[in-house]
């Protein structure tokens, strides 16, 4: 039996995957998967050579997924799909990917980039006893002084997720004005982007500073990464003119008591409780947010977009048929981050 003639059969509202197995040498074949389907739907059936598994539809677009396959010694192997040559790359490694009919990819992948250049500051941090390096990005022509968007996480984020690429695209294609962009590596994340205030400090008055002069800076980050940017400029708050923040890790004691076990669960959780509780802002920009509709981030997102409206902020949350990955950060840069450029540059 070849195994691409098991490839998924995917319709409107259904998926069924299928794993050769002629001489029955596993004792089961279960799914792995980040779209909330319950354990009991996850586990393959056995017949005529192969396991099959059909599941109905989650509500997203697109799926990543695993097989975990269970050895007659007990031992339990976590692969790919040999049957779908179609991958999504992530920070733990490639998962295989189904695209329902209404998936949509972005419509800048194939655009031509804009011309230009990319150089490395390496920045001795005396706040955090370690350097930050960024990756800048220029167009080939700058002419003086540009905006200068700030993405936390910036190496991922542009080999995983895109930003990179999508900047270049839409800068070639003419539909954004020329700007700089600034990849910073998370060094010690949790630490770094779990409401530190000496990352924050750090980042203010020793990072950007040593990056090209801008009139106007604009924050990204996804996950732990959007809540240290929006932690920086509240403790900074004339540092970043507006915010790009997808799937922040907003976690609050009532909504993510999964998260407890995170060793700056209890600064997080604070500093989200200072944001909430405060009645006034030195400097609220406008924010664009993202997150995914099956995320567990998603009710503190919610919760978070709220309080930033009340605190005089200018919000706009779209909630994406995925979930917390790098691909559906990817496609939510447009229109997400498009809108926000447009708006303030």
């Amino acid at each position: 039996m070849d195994p691409h003639d098991l490839a998924p059969v995917v319709t409107d509202t259904t998926v069924t995957f299928q794993l050769a197995d002629p001489g029955a040498r596993l004792r089961g074949v279960r799914l792995y998967q980040e779209v909330r389907v319950p354990g009991r739907a996850l586990q393959f059936g056995w017949t005529d050579g192969r396991w099959t598994l059909l599941l109905t539809r989650p509500p997203v677009n697109r799926m990543e997924y695993l097989f975990q396959l269970r050895h007659a010694n007990n031992h339990v192997e976590t692969i790919t799909d040999p049957a779908n040559p179609r991958r999504a790359a992530g920070a733990f490694g490639d998962k295989s990917v189904i695209e329902f009919p209404q998936y949509q990819p972005p419509r800048w992948l194939d655009w031509a980039p804009a011309p230009g250049r990319t150089s490395q500051v390496v920045v001795p941090s005396q706040v955090l006893g370690e350097s930050v390096t960024a990756t800048v990005w220029s167009p080939a022509q700058p002419g003086g002084e540009l905006p200068l968007l700030v993405a936390h996480d910036g190496p991922e984020y542009a080999a995983l997720g895109g930003l990179e690429q999508y900047l270049t695209a839409l800068i070639g294609a003419g539909e954004l004005p020329p700007l700089r962009l600034a990849l910073l590596a998370p060094g010690e994340r949790n630490r770094w982007y779990g409401a530190d205030p000496g990352y924050a400090r750090a980042l203010v008055t020793e990072v950007l500073p040593a990056l090209p002069p801008s009139p106007l800076r604009i924050g990204a980050g996804a996950s732990l990464g959007a809540l240290a940017m929006l932690h920086a400029h509240r403790s900074y708050p004339q540092t970043f003119q507006a915010l790009f923040l997808q799937s922040g890790s907003y976690f609050t004691p009532e909504l993510d008591p999964q998260e407890r076990r995170f060793s700056r669960f209890g600064p997080v959780t604070r500093f989200v409780a200072e944001v909430q509780q405060a009645v006034a802002d030195p400097a609220p920009v406008p924010v664009a947010m993202t997150c995914g509709g099956l995320e567990e981030n998603l009710a503190n997102n919610r919760a978070m977009a709220d309080t930033l409206r009340g605190l005089g902020y200018s919000v706009t949350l779209r909630e994406v048929a995925d979930v917390h990955n790098f691909t559906a950060w990817r496609d939510a840069l447009d229109p997400g981050l498009t809108s926000l450029l447009r708006q303030v540059l």
